[in-house]
């Protein structure tokens, strides 16, 4: 009888711990300090537990740390191309010592595994780009600039707990044992963080069929509720499109994490991946990237890379053609991301010969068109500048066009509902616009208008806001310019006055700093503009940008 090919490593990892010894390791875990896991090291810690990362037993160590940013590979040698730690900001890490023994729980408080503190080690993202600069691929690695690594093994009690695409989520024993039994030994693996086109269809299908192969479909599928929810629409894409694949020769099963940025590191991590779900080939696009061979690089993994080609649909033969393998005689055209994106935003038709219909209809239905997209318009100046003015009139001019609900978030009117244990701190400032921030991200994602009006005088706040914003819909940032001349000649409450007069504390633009946008989608000095006028201009903006007919 054929096998399937081993894991990394030669042997199966499966760090979930027996039912008895799991029971006791949650007794012991009252005992334990904890740590909560965001939704990126929960998915993490699955596939360290699932054995998704095999050989890895746990939490790399410095040695290994460094010896895989500066060589591609573990201290003892093995190929591995993506650091792997448990990052904690000093607060967590302040009391951990070698030895100690840390339960590692989801944002619920359900306990996952205990984690064996075997080092702890400060992050220093300036010596680890010096590390880099040593390895033949020195991009991809997303580094900590704070906080502290602890390295460790790890114990599991459960994976953690999931409600959404039960019976694709297969550890990689779960899928050998699955294919095994369907009599599959030899498979190719298409690992992927985009929906899959005609293109991609195509070659997937002609790659299994050149290598007499199965195919595994390889989604990754990670992601929290909030504001990384994409692979909800990623994984009904791919369910949508499974009825045109062989049912006997394909199989789909999603990855639980989320994909590392694009590199020549990230597509080695894929043909360990591949590997480690018993897969003997993997198709891996741009296989080149600079003088990095990621071919070469996989053979050391064991796995055979099928590099996936640029590739242009050629209308005479209905078929997609690599752009090597075209001559002269054929007429081929093709569809590039931007334009693909710039049609789906817009509403127009998008070409069978590009992607298909059901696909289409997935992302129509999570990504819509800009005139049915939820918006976020977000106010930011100084005090008195007339933020408020303008929010107010813009909600009620939305309100009067219609199609959409719209919700106004002034910051008094968010301190008095939502904010009101909050004082007048840079921190408590900070969070009173994060908080206005999340409220704004969940109308928009529900395809409402959300005007908000707060003074958001740090940059990196806004900066915060907006990819939360982004992630779900639209955001028009309007810097109010008004200059504190003119705010302080309008002060009504005496603010200003009091606050020259030291009476009140962190002032924004007297004693606490007001950080201007660098690039706002629209900036308004209401000095000489009237009202309306400048709700004018921000119609017109948000008109051009697709949210308003």
């Amino acid at each position: 009888m054929r096998h399937l090919i081993e894991p990394c490593g030669g042997q199966p990892v499966d760090l979930l711990v027996p039912q008895a010894r799991a029971e006791a390791l949650k007794k012991e875990a009252f005992n334990l300090p904890s740590v909560d896991l965001d939704w990126r090291q929960i998915g993490e810690l699955e596939m360290l537990l699932s054995g998704a990362y095999a050989p890895l037993r746990g939490y790399m160590g410095r040695a290994d740390y460094e010896s895989v940013l500066e060589r591609l590979s573990l201290a003892d040698g093995t190929a591995w191309p993506l650091p792997l730690t448990l990052n904690l900001n000093d607060r967590q890490a302040a009391s951990l010592q070698p030895g100690d023994r840390v339960a590692l729980r989801d944002s619920e408080g359900f306990m996952l595994a205990v984690l064996n503190v075997a080092e702890t080690w400060p992050a220093a993202a300036a010596g680890d780009r010096r590390l880099l600069e040593r390895a033949p691929v020195p991009e991809g690695v997303e580094l900590a600039e704070s906080g502290w690594h602890v390295g460790g093994s790890l114990e599991g009690v459960s994976l953690p707990m999931h409600h959404d695409f039960s019976a694709l989520r297969m550890t990689p024993a779960e899928l050998r044992a699955h294919v095994g039994r369907r009599g599959w030994h030899k498979i190719v693996a298409y690992p992927t963080a985009r929906p899959m086109h005609r293109a991609q269809f195509e070659f997937c299908l002609r790659s299994a069929i050149e290598q007499e192969a199965n195919l595994l479909l390889l989604p990754f599928g990670g992601g929290d509720l909030v504001s990384h929810a994409a692979y909800f629409t990623l994984m009904r894409t791919f369910q949508a499109i499974m009825p045109r694949f062989p049912a006997a020769t394909t199989q789909l099963s999603m990855l639980p994490v989320a994909a590392a940025p694009a590199s020549a590191r990230e597509k080695l991590m894929r043909a360990i991946l591949a590997r480690n779900y018993g897969c003997s080939h993997v198709i891996i696009d741009d296989e080149h990237v600079g003088d990095f061979d990621v071919l070469a690089a996989a053979a050391g993994i064991g796995v055979t890379v099928i590099p996936f080609p640029r590739m242009q649909y050629v209308e005479d033969r209905d078929e997609y053609v690599a752009e090597s393998e075209l001559t002269g005689d054929m007429r081929a055209t093709s569809l590039g991301d931007e334009e693909f994106r710039r049609r789906l935003q817009s509403g127009l038709k998008i070409p069978e010969w590009h992607a298909f219909p059901e696909v289409i209809a997935e992302l129509n239905r999570s990504m819509p068109p800009r005139d049915r997209q939820g918006f976020t318009v977000f106010f930011t100046g100084l005090s008195g500048a007339g933020k408020s003015t303008l929010a107010r009139a813009l909600a009620i001019r939305l309100m009067e066009l219609g199609g959409r609900p719209v919700s106004l978030l002034d910051g008094d009117i968010v301190r008095h509902h939502l904010s009101s244990e909050l004082g007048f701190s840079r921190e408590h400032r900070d969070i009173n616009v994060r908080r206005i921030g999340f409220v704004a991200s969940e109308i928009t994602k529900n395809r409402g208008v959300a005007v908000c009006a707060p003074i958001a005088p740090y940059r990196q706040t806004r900066r915060d806001v907006r990819s939360m914003i982004e992630a779900v819909g639209g955001f028009i940032e309007v810097y109010v310019s008004t200059p504190i001349e003119t705010c302080e000649a309008r002060d009504r409450k005496g603010l200003y006055a009091k606050a020259r007069a030291g009476l009140i504390p962190e002032f924004t633009g007297v004693s606490d700093p007001y950080e201007a946008p660098e690039t706002p989608e629209v900036m308004l000095d209401t000095t000489e503009l009237s009202v309306d006028e400048a709700i004018q201009r921000i119609l017109l903006k948000l008109e051009h940008e697709g949210y308003l007919r």
